[in-house]
């Protein structure tokens, strides 16, 4: 059966993982386009693709810290996650029409940063802490 104490870890993995991705797509994309500009008939640099994106880290990641503060109750590293969260969902939405690439990039990667951080701390703090280890 399924433990809290195995889904949150897991969660944390896999938020981190999708934080990496969008700020993978976000820096190594462009340079592919120049290189090979075929890559925009592909759909590679699709506005879909950040949205699709989203669509996973926000709800991975919402749940990660909910369930990660409820066991060690420190909202500080739930926060640090939101606002990652709004970075995110602010530059995917806006950064480009407000600031160019440059700050569609740019928010992305202080985002999915941020996200990543909260994650690992709340890996960290869950992992060693006496509440989250109880059987």
């Amino acid at each position: 059966m399924l433990s809290e104490r195995s889904i949150i870890p897991t969660a944390d993995k896999a938020a981190i993982g999708l934080s990496s991705i969008c700020a993978v797509h976000c820096l190594v994309l462009p340079v592919l386009v120049a290189l090979f500009p075929s890559l925009m008939v592909a759909g590679m640099q699709d506005e879909r693709i950040h949205l699709g994106l989203l669509v996973l880290v926000v709800p991975v990641s919402a749940f990660a810290l909910i369930m990660g503060c409820r066991q060690h109750r420190q909202l500080p590293i739930v926060c640090l996650g939101l606002v990652g969260i709004l970075v995110l969902l602010f530059s995917a939405l806006f950064g480009h029409d407000w600031g160019g690439e440059a700050m569609e990039v740019t928010g992305t990667l202080l985002g999915a940063g941020l996200v990543a951080c909260s994650h690992v701390l709340n890996f960290r703090l869950c992992k060693s802490s006496a509440v989250c280890n109880r059987a």
